[in-house]
């Protein structure tokens, strides 16, 4: 463990010594500039000292604060302007205390303190600006965002450059705020694949081709009371599919330019990468009287030749023969959708979104009985397509985001009685036509808004059995 030095030390009381001088600055200029009023005449005898006093609190805080600028924990330019106001604070006070033993102008003694009040106003705006950002001030005006999710969702996962699209909406969301542009604790930065490798005063925070050396990923993995762990435990922390997909891209070379497909996912980063291609939304849980149930492991041909193709098939538990089959890293053709339907027991989530899809091949998805939830988002399918799910008697979930499916099509599937949620956004379904759809689907929550919906199974999916 690094000692601080004295300096360092003494820096770090800054922002506790920083507050009263402030408090006792701003009340003497209040009481100065009421004073002018015949009421609060009195003040007037009370603000010499309050001047001085917060003249010593602002010396203290401007050599404290000067200590802690050392560090390089922060942007320079912001710590500069912050710094000569705040020096600018404190001579102001220090004039304002000599002159009231003066006979100067009244006038301009409130002018001087009316200029002491806005000083210490820039002054706390930088200070602000260093500890919360440049934007602190109208974050909360832009609204809550819709997610909390460090990754914005990546439809075509495939395609998706590695860095711009994944990495670095992460590292933003987690790591800027401390190791950006504005602030660098530690002396790291993190914005740019250069001062990762440059590192920080542990040195080295990224080593091309090895996570387990780079100190980027070190830290994630220690446990979340070590004091080097990161993020700091108080702030959100990364996923365990975030931490993988960071590992994945520093051990394949931390390269900044090349898609996902072009980086050779692994087997197991094959499985994750369903969660960054819906922006980290889980599976709803099922409890169902089906999962309850045993059934025989599938045909492992079909598995193996699924999973040869590029397809993710996975057990939805662990020790379960009930699988989950996921088109996220290859594309929908009908051989692969024969080997599917060899698993039409076994087969419970299925994952087709953005993939060529069409409504000839959803006859293929008209015999998996046993299928609960079923992703077709940004498919070609259409009303036409839809009448091969009617005999989907198991169908839990069924998602047909940004497919041109109306409401005619949607009544052939009236007769699925398990069915709970419809997703409806951007589909060719006429707001007109919902009040009638909620008669025909009492039971079923019919979903038209526009934000993210449930993506099907991962590697993370938890499954409930029915009491």
């Amino acid at each position: 463990m690094q000692l601080l030095t004295i300096q360092q030390f003494i820096g770090h009381f800054h922002p506790v010594l920083v507050h009263l001088p402030i408090g006792i600055l701003i009340l003497g200029g209040v009481f100065h500039l009421l004073s002018i009023l015949k009421p609060y005449a009195l003040l007037r005898a009370a603000v010499p000292l309050t001047y001085l006093l917060g003249a010593i609190g602002a010396i203290v805080s401007c050599v404290s604060g000067y200590l802690l600028s050392q560090t390089s924990d922060y942007d320079a330019k912001l710590v500069g302007l912050h710094q000569w106001f705040g020096i600018a604070v404190a001579i102001i006070a220090i004039l304002l205390y000599l002159l009231l033993k003066y006979p100067v102008k009244e006038s301009a003694l409130r002018l001087l303190s009316a200029a002491l009040l806005i000083g210490i106003t820039i002054t706390g705006h930088y200070g602000g600006s260093l500890t919360h950002g440049s934007d602190y001030l109208t974050v909360a005006l832009k609204g809550e965002p819709t997610s909390k999710e460090a990754i914005p969702p990546v439809p075509n996962i495939q395609q998706a450059k590695v860095y711009p699209q994944l990495v670095e909406p992460l590292l933003k969301n987690r790591c800027y705020s401390c190791h950006g542009a504005a602030k660098q604790k530690a002396k790291l930065r993190l914005d740019t694949k250069e001062l990762m490798v440059k590192g920080g005063e542990a040195g080295a925070s990224l080593i091309e081709g090895k996570a387990d050396e780079s100190e980027l990923i070190k830290r994630l993995l220690l446990p979340l009371d070590n004091e080097d762990h990161m993020p700091p435990k108080e702030k959100a922390q990364l996923s365990k599919e975030e931490i993988a997909l960071l590992k994945w891209w520093v051990n394949q070379g931390a390269d900044i330019h090349k898609t996902v497909a072009e980086l050779k996912p692994t087997p197991e980063m094959s499985a994750i990468l369903p969660v960054f291609q819906s922006g980290g939304a889980k599976i709803k849980e099922v409890q169902n009287d089906l999962l309850t149930k045993m059934v025989d492991a599938a045909d492992a041909a079909a598995v193996e030749k699924l999973k040869n193709a590029g397809v993710v098939v996975l057990p939805i538990h662990q020790g379960s023969n009930y699988l989950s089959v996921n088109f996220v890293t290859t594309d929908v053709t009908p051989a692969l959708l024969e080997e599917v339907k060899k698993m039409d027991k076994q087969l419970v989530y299925l994952e087709l979104a953005y993939t060529s899809l069409n409504d000839e091949n959803m006859k293929a998805l008209g015999s998996l009985k046993n299928l609960l939830q079923l992703n077709l988002r940004a498919t070609a399918i259409t009303d036409q397509g839809l009448v091969y799910l009617k005999g989907l008697t198991q169908l839990n979930l069924l998602n047909l985001v940004e497919t041109k499916v109306s409401a005619a099509g949607l009544s052939s599937l009236k007769g699925l009685k398990n069915l709970k949620s419809i997703y409806l956004y951007k589909t060719a379904v006429d707001p007109v036509d919902l009040a009638s759809l909620k008669k025909q689907f009492p039971q079923v929550s019919l979903d038209t808004g526009g934000y993210r919906v449930a993506t099907l199974a991962s590697d993370t999916t938890m499954v409930g059995t029915a009491d």
